[in-house]
């Protein structure tokens, strides 16, 4: 193969044409120049040649002609309520067919939606997708509080192994009537593929389009009761192996095992979906696919494949490599059972999402469940298989080099092609964001600044020989802004990490809230750390916790006991005394900080609250003193877990995604146990306004007033 150039004017210039950046800044401010083969690498996953000088020359030019020759962008954004401007030909004439059909001039303001916009020269004309978007979204108005948790993990004694979506309503319920929460923060319950799991990580799935129906509690599907004779004594005997399964989990015998789960689930599901549907369920599952449409029937054709050759579909027979290939189609025709099948899954699934959801609003809560959206998906699962021609292959998303991993991140995950997303109108961003904010009230968008850019790396390079590709945030942002608006929900971005300058603001005027996470909340920046940040300094418009899944837990941060683990399986990367030195230095920072509040507990101490417990009990009462619009408390420090649900870097060695929620001597605590347990009512009582706890000096620092009414 010719060498591609090792520099040059046109290859640079065809990279920032198609918004690859040629060299970047990175964490520590150093100008990196972006290798050449990188660059025409990712300008090949971009459908472009620029593999010798020539090819880039001829590439630019041709880039050059057509944006010369085009009546409109493949995409046109427009803040909605203004006026389209458009540099037309001379003589053009234009319009706007609304959405609802309605045809308007250019002249006037544009409503909320997803419009075509249509030019006419003499010569030709041309049409494009018009998305008016709004200028900002609302934000919660009262602030809030709630638990953050990761469904599998919070199991009650009538769970499969795993916490599902009845366990999800009854947490809902209980906290928000009994505790004043106003909403419960979700890891993803995006699909992951049939058969065995590679990954257990709910941040890898195969769709997020749609939800796994793993989450579903099988006895609550109504068709469970209408099993008889052999069917319903095949169910129950899955239901007892389901609860044997169970009382290991929460007797702290096994771990949450979640391939077992899935087959009892599957096995019990395929015996109640041959139950016959009386009229109205029957009408409620058309009405169901025929909302979903095509979405629906790709992603049950993708499973019903896979059933059959397997989950990677790049190693499919050719034809069905191609979701609109007649091939797929006969397959489709003659596995019509098996997508039916699917089909129904997916709407059971959604029923229970919206029950949920249902039960967490009739208990009070301002805003409910917050889902969340995964940065991505697998590349070999069913959305990577429908919406290849919108992803670029051989590439995977990831972070360069920077304080928290020097080598990089390579995180697995094809990227969206701006190109061929803006193409189609941004349609299959649109529809993942959709079904995400269907049965919510806010969602987080895991990674928000990929709606920018974000970090490809060439497959079977390492992450330090990527780049950045830019993303036509008006429209990317437009499209989450207009899906939101549409859906009556907030939108909480995951901008944690390297932020590039500019875009928390940019979030924030258009009514994102971001997140602040106390460990990273300091003087000076996470980096800087020059003392803890003080409470009224914090932002504003953000969701604010203590920690995250990817955290050590409150309390084993305080104890030092997350240095002991990364100690124990090798993870260290300076000797074990710094490392305790430094996180004994940023502890004992955070204490004094919680002295002069006037914080820590009182000398008579806290009721049942065993010693060490009134730390993580002040660290809330801080949270609560900032004026962070909503306050998460993960579920894990309520409870004194000292276990960290993902330890980063690990795939065997620590059983990542798979523990219960328990205590602080690791004993699991099922859901029934919540009520009752003395640290969850201290943590409780802080977001309530029977905390007694308010001292002049915190009064000083800022005045939030209470979370709940």
């Amino acid at each position: 193969m010719t060498a591609a150039p090792s520099s040059g004017a046109p290859l640079r210039e065809l990279a920032r044409a198609h918004g690859i950046a040629g060299d970047y800044t990175s964490d520590r401010g150093h100008r990196i120049t972006v290798p050449a083969d990188t660059l025409v690498a990712v300008l090949a996953a971009c459908g472009v040649d620029a593999a010798t000088p020539r090819a880039a020359r001829e590439a630019l030019e041709d880039r050059r002609a057509q944006a010369a020759n085009r009546l409109l962008p493949p995409c046109v954004v427009n803040r909605a309520g203004t006026r389209l401007q458009l540099p037309l030909p001379q003589g053009a004439e234009a319009h706007v067919t609304l959405e609802d059909g309605g045809r308007v001039p250019l002249s006037g303001p544009l409503p909320p939606g997803r419009h075509v916009v249509q030019v006419r020269t003499a010569q030709r004309q041309e049409s494009a997708p018009l998305l008016s978007v709004p200028d900002r979204i609302a934000v919660p108005q009262e602030r809030g509080w709630g638990f953050l948790i990761q469904l599998y993990s919070v199991l009650s004694r009538r769970s499969w192994g795993m916490g599902d979506l009845a366990d999800l309503a009854d947490l809902a319920a209980w906290s928000g009537r009994a505790l004043g929460a106003d909403f419960v923060q979700l890891g993803p319950l995006h699909a992951v593929e049939p058969g065995p799991l590679p990954d257990p990580s709910p941040y890898r799935p195969s769709s997020r389009r749609f939800p796994d129906p793993m989450h579903v509690r099988v006895e609550a599907v109504p068709e469970y009761g209408y099993l008889r004779g052999e069917a319903r004594h095949a169910a129950d005997s899955r239901v007892a192996r389901a609860r044997a399964l169970n009382d290991r989990v929460l007797r702290g015998d096994a771990f949450i095992d979640r391939e077992t789960v899935r087959a009892l689930k599957q096995q019990a599901l395929r015996l109640v979906h041959e139950v016959s549907l009386p009229p109205g369920r029957r009408a409620a599952l058309a009405a169901f696919t025929d909302r979903e449409g095509q979405d629906l029937t790709d992603f049950a054709t993708w499973c019903a494949l896979a059933e059959v050759h397997g989950g990677a579909w790049r190693s499919w027979p050719v034809p069905l490599q191609d979701p609109r290939s007649a091939e797929v189609a006969a397959a489709r025709e003659k596995l019509s059972a098996a997508v039916a099948y699917y089909r129904w899954l997916a709407w059971i699934t959604d029923e229970q999402l919206a029950a949920a959801q249902q039960a967490a609003t009739d208990a009070g809560m301002r805003i409910g469940l917050i889902h969340d959206l995964a940065v991505g998906v697998a590349p070999e699962g069913a959305d990577a298989w429908t919406h290849q021609h919108c992803l670029a292959s051989g590439m995977s998303v990831g972070a360069p080099p920077d304080d928290f991993n020097p080598h990089g991140q390579d995180w697995g995950q094809p990227p969206w092609r701006p190109d061929a997303l803006a193409a189609e109108g941004y349609r299959p961003l649109a529809g993942l964001l959709r079904a995400g904010m269907r049965h919510a009230g806010a969602l987080r968008v895991d990674h928000v600044m990929g709606l920018f850019r974000l970090w490809w790396v060439p497959e079977g390079r390492p992450p330090s020989e990527g780049t950045y590709v830019r993303y036509d945030a008006q429209a990317m942002l437009g499209v989450l802004l207009l899906e939101a608006h549409q859906a009556g929900v907030s939108v909480i971005g995951e901008d944690l990490g390297t932020v590039e300058a500019g875009v928390r603001e940019e979030l924030a005027a258009r009514g994102v809230l971001g997140t602040s996470v106390q460990r990273f909340e300091y003087l000076g920046g996470s980096e800087g750390r020059h003392g803890p940040l003080p409470p009224r300094q914090w932002r504003t418009n953000c969701l604010a916790t203590l920690t995250t899944h990817d955290l050590p837990t409150t309390a084993a941060w305080l104890s030092g006991e997350h240095i002991d683990l990364r100690s124990r399986l090798g993870l260290l990367t300076r000797p074990e005394t710094e490392e305790k030195a430094q996180a004994a230095a940023e502890r004992d920072g955070w204490l004094a900080e919680l002295r002069r509040l006037g914080l820590l507990p009182d000398a008579e101490g806290e009721g049942e609250v065993v010693e060490g417990e009134g730390e993580v009990v002040a660290l809330h009462r801080f949270l609560r003193r900032t004026p962070s619009r909503l306050l998460g408390v993960w579920l894990p420090d309520a409870t004194g877990d000292r276990r960290p649900q993902n330890l980063p870097g690990t795939t065997t060695v620590h059983p990542n995604w798979r523990l219960p929620v328990a205590d602080r001597t690791g004993r699991p605590v099922p859901l029934e146990e919540l009520p009752g347990h003395p640290h969850v009512q201290a943590i409780a009582r802080v977001f309530t306004a029977r905390e007694p706890h308010r001292t002049k000096t915190e009064e000083r620092d800022v005045r939030p007033g209470p979370c709940s009414s």
